[in-house]
């Protein structure tokens, strides 16, 4: 909407600073400034007391503050990071308790006052596995009104996927029909979340201090240590990791490419954790940045705007090493259709829009759409970042100091007419080198963890490059020489060329560290046979571990093979326990609500 002196209270000269301003502004930072103007009006308004405030020292205890909720749904990690660093900043001015949605009593939710949410949201629109228990019983009969709960949501998400913050979108709308009051907008998030997200705290802790009956407590100036001192590394400002070995597993004749890559941490000061992952800040493919440069007959010179800071970079430089150029997604399309009679076409019907989407990247858009009333500064401005590439840690720290290892499968296929590649992947089987670097950053995954006790059974259940944290986990369990039974079932193509760490599975088979190993190559026989059949096959004593106390992890694709170990596992207790499905089910929930069944899947 426009602004004029005629449909607003603002004068001309007001009018005009904000016509400039408004276009410019994000979704996040519009929101940020409507809750920092409620926040201004409500701080100059009489403060009011409760009867019971009747002195100073009343109106100054922490008791008259409300507490706060912070309830992390998280998958990889990002949405736990975020709830950590934002109940750190309240912590100072309000009663604040962080708290995993697996770990949180559902039912204790009717007693809150104020709730944050951040969730993160996996697969198709679905909740990570943390969320799931705390999801449902919203959605449930069983949950309660929840007049007097204020909330606000943080929603984490991807938009190339159809169903965008999805759970974030249906937490947000089931408390308001529970009765609960929004206080702040919900701000949906894309992979470069740090910005929005940090709006969205800042417009939460304005109205959070707007409704405090006695000021906020400012932190004392501290001098900073040395620690702090020391710019810690992390996806903002990652490490720069010389390749130490680049080996391809596979062996001749595969239809694979997996390479094991060894990294050198050394002077980083980052840690990890078996289970953490390792996040890769990858570059486009240079041929795809030529071959959009001569698409467009864009000047690979011509410096462009990029980032919220506004540097300036070559055409060339920002396509390679700054933005997303190979998936489409729904957003980008709504952006750059005013460039194009043609794009304003096509994204009228959804259902043409959401096929055209499928497998096309900004080359296709560009060739397909043209001719087009832009620059390359306005095209490439309408892109996001490239986000980071999240990679399975396939080592210990404790038996590899210094160093991190990962498994990476390259990605190469053939859609619409052209071959595709991965960005990271194929980056590091065609593109990296022992001595080059690759910038990195560690992301902790507290959902995916080894037992406390090292003598807990463990059960792995892995296919491809999903087996990558169980070698970490056996690494550790090497180390700490009091290891309980543990059991593989891996899958792939073929034993002979796609057995990844063939050797070091079968040392630690005669060393006693792994008990049991069941595998599963699909192609070495007619009828193909994967991790699932083995899961069956073994019905009975798999049973037995997981009332002996086992914890179960499972890594690798989520659409299927996930899907297809879950309900073999389903299977395996409905028979052996004689229940039915919905029991079994059951049973497995528990498991995951105490953390004995985890996954890493994607």
């Amino acid at each position: 909407m426009h602004l004029q002196t005629s449909n607003s209270p603002f004068n001309e000269k007001q009018t005009e600073l904000l016509n400039q301003l408004l276009p410019t502004m994000t979704e996040g930072q519009k929101q940020w400034l409507s809750g920092f103007v409620a926040a201004s009006a409500a701080s100059t308004a009489p403060a009011v007391l409760s009867e019971s405030a009747e002195t100073p020292e009343a109106s100054a205890s922490p008791a008259e503050t409300r507490a706060i909720t912070i309830l992390v749904g998280s998958q990889t990690g990002n949405g736990q990071a975020l709830g950590e660093e934002f109940a750190e900043k309240l912590a100072p001015a309000f009663k604040v308790k962080l708290s995993n949605m697996d770990s949180y009593k559902p039912k204790q939710i009717k007693e809150e006052e104020d709730l944050l949410i951040i969730t993160s949201t996996h697969g198709d629109g679905e909740p990570p596995d943390n969320a799931i228990p705390f999801y449902d019983f919203l959605q449930s009969k069983r949950a309660p009104k929840l007049t007097g709960v204020r909330f606000s949501v943080l929603s984490l998400g991807d938009s190339s996927y159809e169903f965008f913050c999805q759970t974030g979108k249906d937490f947000d709308k089931r408390l308001e029909e529970l009765g609960a009051e929004r206080f702040y907008p919900r701000v949906d998030c894309d992979l470069d979340y740090e910005d929005d997200a940090e709006s969205w705290f800042e417009g939460v802790r304005s109205n959070l201090e707007a409704s405090l009956t006695a000021p906020a407590e400012t932190p004392r100036e501290t001098a900073p240590s040395a620690d702090k001192a020391t710019p810690k590394h992390s996806k903002k400002n990652p490490f720069h990791a010389e390749i130490l070995e680049n080996i391809n597993l596979n062996g001749r004749g595969s239809n694979k490419e997996t390479r094991h890559l060894e990294l050198d941490l050394e002077g980083s000061n980052l840690t990890y954790e078996p289970g953490d992952s390792l996040g890769i800040i990858p570059q486009n493919d240079p041929v795809l940045v030529e071959n959009l440069l001569q698409e467009m007959n864009w000047d690979p010179e011509e410096p462009v705007e990029t980032g919220k800071e506004g540097t300036a970079l070559p055409v060339r430089e920002a396509l390679t090493s700054t933005y997303d150029i190979t998936t489409l997604t729904k957003p980008l399309l709504d952006k750059l259709a005013p460039f194009s009679e043609k794009l304003q076409e096509l994204i009228k019907d959804e259902t043409e829009r959401k096929a055209y989407l499928e497998g096309r990247d900004l080359l296709d858009l560009l060739k397909d759409f043209a001719p087009w009333s832009a620059g390359a500064g306005e095209i490439i401005g309408q892109l996001r970042p490239i986000p980071p590439r999240l990679y399975s840690i396939a080592s210990s720290l404790k038996a590899n100091e210094d160093e991190v290892h990962l498994t990476v499968g390259a990605l190469r296929y053939d859609a619409h007419g052209r071959a595709r590649s991965g960005v990271c992947s194929v980056q590091c089987a065609e593109r990296s080198e022992a001595g080059d670097t690759l910038p990195v950053f560690v992301q902790s995954n507290q959902n995916f963890k080894l037992p406390e006790d090292s003598k807990t059974p463990i059960i792995m259940i892995g296919a491809g490059t999903g087996i990558a944290p169980y070698r970490s986990f056996m690494e550790e369990r090497e180390e700490s020489e009091q290891a309980g039974n543990s059991w593989l079932f891996f899958g792939d193509q073929h034993f002979v060329t796609d057995f990844l760490y063939q050797t070091e599975w079968q040392a630690w088979m005669e060393k006693g560290i792994l008990t049991n190993m069941e595998v599963a190559f699909s192609r070495d026989q007619e009828e193909k046979v994967y991790v699932q059949h083995r899961l069956l096959e073994q019905g009975e004593e798999l049973f037995q571990w997981l009332e002996d106390g086992a914890h179960v992890y499972v890594c690798g694709d989520e659409k299927r093979m996930a899907k297809d170990v879950h309900q073999a596992l389903v299977r395996v207790v409905s028979e052996q326990k004689n229940v039915s499905e919905e029991e079994a089910d059951a049973y497995l929930s528990e498991m995951r609500q105490a953390k004995r069944y985890q996954r890493d899947v994607y």
